[in-house]
């Protein structure tokens, strides 16, 4: 089977997460993908350094050769801009202070090659006063855009969030916009400018309640001081502490559903619930009702009592349980590796399924420049060159 994007060449000079991520599909499906860190390395590939294994490095840098070049001198400039002219895709989220510096600014390398897609991934967007702020999506997806306002009880501090989790959100955003403008190209044989920002991608995930903000109806002022109180969408604890959340998105219909799951049918003749009206009115109190019925079923017997009235539900799984989780091994959610290394022999697929493709098997992540002298004799160096580029710190290999 003959990889999709067998023929592009991309350029991954982005650190940490989203902007490599856009990458790794890309390489999934058959692109060659040239990794560019800095002599030090990707601060991502240490951001769990206490461990042996670099399980975030490995995560996104599968598929990919690696070439150290220290951009802070001209000589590494150079070597960057040959790669970027070859190039069919430039993955990058250097600052503006930065794309000055190195000389990698759009209109540069398009000239010297009209078909590039030249792909930037920011915190907070190339214009405005933030614009040169630095963004993780911890700062520029969950709080700039409102999500985590959302996410704290009553006027109590928001729950610290998961980091990577708009990162990755991000990154499929990247990816769709550089097949946007590979389809461009198809049809002009120009390349072109492709953006977006973590705050963005925020703002969009978060578009359904800055919709409503925008109309007047304000989510979180009315969560500061009410909190959730819905008793058809909450979390409720069983017997065996464990947590599922229940989500009815029509409690006319499936109030009787609940009542019977609960192993409490006489709720339905009570004249207190004679309406979801009058239930709403008291939601305090069945909320409490519910969180006391599931509080008497271990998780099983609560998953088969709403199974048996066709509830929408889900278990709240453990991060260990997810990984091991047979529906999702046989959806191709996690896959097998062909690592040897016993830390690496399963790993996260990316989330996109094409009949007529199959993701690359995967292997170990790429050594700080380990491709390095490869890369270079593809350019054209020769092995005296090449020493005298490590000699003076321009490169640097495995």
């Amino acid at each position: 089977m003959q990889p999709l994007f067998e023929d592009l060449v991309v350029i991954d000079a982005a650190s940490f997460v989203a902007g490599p991520g856009a990458a790794t599909i890309l390489a999934d499906f058959g692109a060659k993908v040239i990794k560019v860190e800095a002599p030090a390395g990707d601060a991502y590939r240490l951001l769990h350094g206490r461990y042996p294994f670099d399980y975030n490095w490995a995560l996104t840098s599968r598929h990919k050769q690696d070439i150290v070049l220290d951009l802070n001198q001209s000589e590494g400039r150079e070597i960057l801009r040959q790669l970027i002219h070859t190039a069919d895709v430039f993955i990058h989220n250097f600052r503006a202070e930065q794309i000055a510096r190195y000389e990698l600014d759009y209109q540069t390398l398009t000239t010297a090659n009209p078909r590039l897609i030249y792909a930037q991934l920011t915190g907070f967007g190339t214009k405005g006063p933030d614009s040169e702020k630095r963004g993780y999506d911890t700062t520029a997806w969950w709080a700039s855009a409102g999500i985590l306002d959302l996410m704290k009880p009553g006027q109590d501090a928001p729950v610290f969030p998961l980091g990577g989790v708009g990162d990755h959100a991000s990154a499929m955003s990247l990816f769709a916009g550089i097949m946007m403008a590979l389809y461009r190209r198809e049809k002009t044989g120009l390349g072109d400018r492709v953006e977006t920002s973590l705050v963005a991608n925020g703002a969009w995930s978060n578009g359904m309640h800055l919709q409503g903000a925008i109309a007047g109806f304000d989510l979180g002022q009315i969560l500061e001081e009410k909190g959730y109180r819905s008793p058809f969408a909450m979390i409720y604890q069983t017997s065996d502490h464990r947590f599922l959340v229940l989500v009815s998105a029509n409690p006319d219909k499936e109030w009787p559903g609940i009542a019977r799951a609960l192993g409490h049918p006489e709720w339905l003749d009570d004249p207190r619930f004679a309406s979801i009206r009058d239930i709403m009115k008291q939601r305090d109190q069945v909320r409490a009702m519910f969180q006391s019925a599931f509080a008497d079923m271990t998780l099983q017997d609560a998953c088969k009592a709403l199974d048996g009235e066709s509830l929408t539900y889900s278990v709240i799984e453990r991060i260990s349980d997810v990984v091991q989780s047979a529906h999702l091994i046989e959806n191709e959610v996690i896959v097998a590796t062909e690592s040897e290394d016993p830390n690496f022999q399963w790993t996260v697929a990316n989330p996109i399924s094409l009949a007529s493709q199959q993701a690359r098997a995967v292997n170990d992540p790429p050594k700080l420049g380990e491709h390095t002298r490869g890369i270079l004799q593809s350019l054209g160096y020769d092995e005296v060159s090449i020493a005298d580029l490590i000699e003076t710190g321009v490169v640097k290999t495995d």
